[in-house]
């Protein structure tokens, strides 16, 4: 496959990350805690890249920014679905490099300085709105709930739009009851911090 080759991705797309919920990334903020470790996943309902078909192949990531992202000299771990074949395997590897260009992830690779090797794992999604889950093996969690009402106890309904946003548009911001990571270079757990949820489709 060339640069020039085309894909397209289609689905269903959670993350979470240790920031305070809304996450002020979204927002061109500093990391809450200085740092990002953060995590996402999609679900693809519609792909392709060139003649290879990847509908209802699962991929995710997990990462850490030492600082704010676009300061780079972050650590990623991509996340495949086992089920891929040995060509589905190497397009969404590609995709998800930058290799193909396309957003979001030409402009994410920039700020990687160490990519470590890639896990292919079992996918299992639970989509159920601002209730949705995965598990990449046993390499990720992301569990998701409604943010709390913190005085009445009361799920809340809260969407971000972000028109000039590379992630996405428009999310569910939600609270990650879970969210952990357990692979060698990467390891954390942050429950009860920001969470999305949405639908997104990215292409080169």
């Amino acid at each position: 496959m060339s640069t020039q080759t085309k894909w397209n991705l289609e689905g269903d797309f959670l993350q979470a990350c240790n920031c305070d919920y809304g996450c002020p990334c979204e927002f061109s903020a500093p990391p809450t805690r200085g740092d990002c470790q953060g995590t996402g996943a999609m679900q693809i309902r519609s792909g392709r890249c060139g003649d290879i078909v990847l509908d209802g192949l699962g991929w995710g990531f997990a990462a850490h920014w030492p600082k704010a992202i676009h300061l780079g000299n972050g650590t990623l771990c991509p996340f495949v679905d086992e089920r891929a074949t040995t060509e589905q395997r190497e397009a969404l590897l590609k995709i998800m490099s930058g290799q193909l260009g396309g957003l979001p992830f030409e402009i994410l690779a920039t700020t990687f300085t160490k990519v470590l090797e890639p896990r292919f794992v079992p996918f299992e999604f639970a989509w159920n709105g601002r209730n949705s889950r995965m598990h990449a093996g046993e390499c990720m969690v992301i569990g998701l709930e409604p943010i709390k009402n913190p005085v009445t106890g009361e799920p809340e309904s809260v969407r971000v739009e972000h028109a000039t946003g590379f992630i996405f548009k428009g999310a569910e911001a939600v609270s990650a009851a879970e969210m952990k990571v357990d692979v060698d270079g990467l390891c954390f757990s942050w429950p009860d911090k920001a969470g999305f949820v949405t639908q997104v489709s990215y292409a080169n």
